[in-house]
């Protein structure tokens, strides 16, 4: 997100404020998905809502801008590999915090096959929220015990996981959220560790 955003406001803000405006904007995007609404608003409510807390004003063109560029993103370079390989040996189901569109677009990017993908359109609901679990669990009439969760994200996924059972989980960590061990997520700084702990490097 801030790869998109901040060409729009670093003119704008001196570097501590553009500091707090993304560690904000972070906040105020996961107060908004815990009410479902399409991705889309997700985006423009919250952009608005920060730049309104910074004394910005918004331009249409921009926000339409930020909605565009999301359906551009592309897989991380060191993704593609280490996920084609797992995939090889384990079925891959995606949970994901955007929408079918969104969905569409990226997991073909990502160069592995899926058993599933789910989204919050499906869903209803965005992670953190449990219906969004419960959603994934109930269509693959799976246990939380089935699954190896890997996420770089340990406040949409690894904290709810750890409340519902889920025990197997891997912190994918990329800087965007502090290492919570309490949380029983396994901290890994590749893809590649994890097929290395699998068995399958």
């Amino acid at each position: 997100m801030r790869k998109t955003v901040e060409p729009i406001v670093a003119d704008r803000l001196d570097g501590d404020a553009l500091e707090a405006f993304f560690d904000m904007f972070s906040f105020i995007r996961y107060d908004e998905i815990l009410e479902y609404r399409p991705y889309d608003e997700v985006l423009e409510r919250s952009y608005r809502r920060v730049c309104a807390r910074f004394g910005l004003e918004v331009a249409d063109a921009d926000v339409a801008a930020i909605q565009r560029d999301v359906m551009d993103w592309g897989a991380h370079p060191d993704v593609a590999e280490p996920l084609a390989k797992m995939a090889e040996h384990f079925p891959l189901v995606a949970l994901s915090n955007a929408d079918n569109r969104h969905l569409d677009a990226f997991i073909p990017r990502l160069g592995a096959p899926f058993h599933a993908v789910f989204t919050a359109e499906q869903t209803g609901a965005y992670k953190p929220r449990i219906q969004a679990f419960d959603y994934m669990l109930d269509q693959l009439d799976a246990s939380p015990e089935d699954f190896l969760h890997i996420s770089s994200h340990q406040h949409y996924d690894h904290i709810p996981m750890d409340k519902l059972g889920f025990t197997n989980k891997v912190f994918f960590d990329r800087g965007y959220d502090p290492d919570l061990p309490a949380y029983g997520a396994v901290r890994v700084t590749s893809l590649d560790e994890v097929n290395r702990a699998l068995g399958i490097a």
